[in-house]
Parts: structure tokens; sequence; C-alpha cells
């Protein structure tokens, strides 16, 4: 394939963790590309109750995830990019950290905004029962010792997290004891 004739989106997120709503927000994007760019943001924050998960553990979880879910491996680039704390360059300063995309994909309105004001096309997913998948929610339920958690991740995710005692990792990071 060449450079250019490829169509390419980027998927930003910070994963903390990949849920089953980002599985589908993924696998609906590659009905729409050839490529797909999953670009994990924060990527230098670790070890916190927002950011428990460094990016080498994100990028794994979420190969493990397009494992299980049989996705084409040769089609998806997975890339940690650190933080900008300056908005209205941000899609700007992703173009250094991934190949050359065509399409944002995203449903935050910032996001949008950003990408459409840099030149960039948007592709908006269906939202996929936002209300009961968030990554946030999943943390607050590990934080609460309760295993529904379980449900709302790819079955390899919420493996690779035992496998690493994030459970303890996220009950210690907030002070309290098991």
């Amino acid at each position: 394939m060449v450079w250019n004739e490829v169509k390419r989106a980027v998927f930003p997120g910070r994963f903390q963790p990949i849920h089953l709503g980002h599985m589908n927000v993924i696998l609906w994007s590659l009905d729409k590309v050839d490529e797909l760019i999953i670009a994990i943001g924060t990527a230098q924050e670790s070890h916190t109750l927002v950011n428990p998960f460094t990016a080498g553990e994100r990028v794994f979880m979420i190969r493990e995830a397009l494992k299980e879910f049989n996705v084409d491996l040769s089609r998806v680039y997975i890339i940690p990019v650190p933080d900008i704390l300056m908005n209205s360059v941000w899609p700007n300063y992703l173009q250094m950290y991934v190949p050359k995309f065509h399409y944002g994909i995203a449903r935050n309105p910032l996001v949008i905004r950003l990408f459409r004001e840099a030149g960039y096309e948007v592709l908006i997913p269906p939202p996929y029962e936002r209300g009961l998948y968030s990554s946030t929610t999943i943390r607050k339920l590990i934080l609460l010792g309760d295993n529904r958690w379980k449900e709302l991740v790819p079955k390899s995710v919420a493996q690779v997290i035992e496998e690493l005692k994030a459970t303890d990792r996220i009950r210690e990071v907030a002070g309290i004891d098991r």
C-alpha cells in the first residue's frame, strides 16, 4: 500500500482500561477505514486513580483485546502519546507520533472540534451504551471490590488486570487497605 492511498484513522483515548465500548468503536472503525491508529493518550502517567496503568500495560491490554476479537493486527497501530497541554495544537502534535491519517474518530465534542479545526474529517461512532461502558465506572467498581467490572471489559483484559494485581494497585493508590 502507498502511504497516502491508505484510508487511515486515529482513535485517541486513555484506555484506562480498554472496555467493550472501546472495542465496539474499534470494530466499527475498521469497517470504515483500511487501517486504524489507536493513540494511547496520557502515556506518561501511571499509578494514579485516574491513570492506574502504564502505557506499556495499556498497549498489551489493547493488543490482547484485539486478538480476542479476531482483529487483523496488521491493520492496527497502537501508539502511546504523551500529553501536551495546548489543545489548539494537539492534532498537529499527534501527527509527530503516528502515521499519516485522514480521519479522526471521536464522540467527545472538544476532540471533534480540534480535529475539524485542523482540517480532518471526523467519523463519529455510535454511543455503544456510554452510560454502561466507562473506564471511570470500571475503576470505581475495582476500587469498591465489586467484580462486576469484569463484565465491562474483554475477558483477556480482565485476565491481564488480575495478573498485574492492578486491583490492589488501584486500592493502594487510593489509600485503601485490602
